[in-house]
């Protein structure tokens, strides 16, 4: 069985933090890959105004090139309306059978896991990453570990990563103020930025 990680996210622009939690799932939980996916339209920020989607996938492609195990995915780009994570997985395990998948996500993200779409599934259907700095208290994730794990049977794999205090929300009000956003994002994709002026009025979207 194929070990497949799933860095998914808007990535408005995806930025060395997003690449760091990828690299260190990848060599922690001895994936085979990671498939970084850029998300359609996410049912929680419907009301958000995000970049086209080909400026996203095209900085994705700019920052994981040269990295043999992190895969481009437009699976979720591919489809229509608003893409929830249950189905991506269900319909990620019926293409590849010979594959587990690892979802990669946030610290916040996993103590409000049971309020997305279906909460079960996901976790029936995929091993959790969850991302935690590992300068911070680890005491209240610890918990909600224990709790998802009695109750859905999960399995949730914690991966302490460096401190990096890097967000899109950051990046996209930086460029917009005339500030640098060297060394937050790779050279070509702060170049891919400025060549087709994006974020020069911040947009409300992480």
């Amino acid at each position: 069985m194929k070990k497949v990680g799933i860095l998914g996210g808007t990535f408005d622009p995806i930025h060395l933090g997003h690449l760091i939690i990828g690299e260190n799932a990848y060599d922690e939980c001895g994936l085979e890959n990671v498939f970084v996916m850029p998300s359609g339209q996410p049912p929680h920020k419907e009301n958000s105004t995000i970049s086209d989607e080909k400026h996203r996938s095209t900085m994705v492609k700019l920052a994981i090139a040269g990295n043999k195990h992190f895969e481009y995915s437009d699976f979720e780009l591919n489809r229509k309306g608003n893409i929830y994570t249950a189905d991506t997985l269900e319909l990620l395990t019926s293409k590849y059978p010979d594959t587990h998948f690892y979802f990669i996500l946030g610290e916040d993200s996993l103590l409000d896991i049971e309020k997305w779409y279906e909460p079960a599934r996901i976790m029936e259907l995929c091993s959790i990453v969850v991302t935690h700095r590992n300068d911070g208290d680890d005491t209240l994730l610890n918990k909600h570990i224990e709790y998802l794990k009695c109750k859905y049977n999960a399995d949730i794999i914690k991966l302490d990563v460096p401190l990096i205090d890097i967000s899109s929300t950051n990046i996209r009000e930086r460029v917009s103020q005339g500030k640098t956003i060297r060394y937050f994002v790779n050279s070509e994709v702060e170049g891919y930025i400025y060549k087709n002026n994006l974020y020069k009025e911040v947009i409300d979207v992480e």
